[in-house]
């Protein structure tokens, strides 16, 4: 297939809830594509029939948390010196309960999604204060919030607001000079400036525990 500038896009599928099949998703990526400069972990769940993995954990922090830390480690030597990458959070985030981010304790749909979207922006700005002056330049950012998306009319029987919203802002975060410098920055489009996330983002001991616990949590599913 081809974008609407002409360019050609190539199509690959992965299952981000089965983190041992990233490494292919990211083997036959790497083949086509050696070099990448952006990287845009748009991808989420809200509302699932299951949210228990076969594996034991909690679906939704996999999609929404773990996975966009893997695809970020596994091609970690393909990114370019000033590549970025875009981790979508959301304007729900709520405090970090670890039992659940472990599965061990059940969770509602809203609170596993506002929790999990927090150790998102948390692991975000802890990473990328850490990768500033050698790495590359990882932001989060919510892209507005109740967007036309298919995930917003399954959460809450809404058509949405104007998807463009979200689509113009990623475009900016991936190409524009204003998100040039901001490591580990939030940036929230409902009020279109960098802010703060809910403190508990900012939590320096948090981001730790998280890129601890992530890396054990991977080590043991793959």
């Amino acid at each position: 297939m081809s974008a609407s500038s002409g360019q050609p896009v190539d199509g690959f599928e992965a299952d981000l809830d089965d983190l041992p099949s990233l490494a292919g998703f990211v083997e036959n990526l790497s083949q086509k594509h050696p070099r990448l400069d952006v990287l845009i972990n748009n991808a989420g769940v809200f509302k699932t029939s299951q949210p228990r993995l076969p594996s034991g954990f909690d679906g939704r922090f996999v999609v929404n948390t773990v996975a966009p830390y893997l695809l970020f480690k596994l091609l970690a030597d393909k990114l370019s010196a000033d590549a970025r990458i875009i981790n979508l959070s959301s304007a729900a985030q709520a405090p970090l309960d670890m039992n659940a981010f472990w599965g061990e304790r059940s969770l509602s749909d809203s609170a596993a999604y506002a929790q999990s979207k927090l150790a998102l922006t948390a692991w975000t700005h802890f990473l990328g204060n850490s990768l500033a002056d050698k790495g590359p330049r990882l932001v989060s950012v919510n892209p507005g919030s109740f967007l036309a998306t298919k995930m917003v009319k399954e959460a809450y029987g809404s058509s949405g607001n104007d998807i463009a919203v979200g689509v113009d802002i990623l475009r900016r975060a991936a190409l524009s000079e204003e998100f040039a410098g901001a490591h580990g920055r939030y940036f929230d489009n409902d009020s279109g400036q960098f802010s703060n996330p809910h403190p508990g983002a900012l939590d320096t001991q948090l981001g730790t525990e998280l890129v601890q616990s992530m890396d054990k949590l991977i080590s043991e599913a793959i």
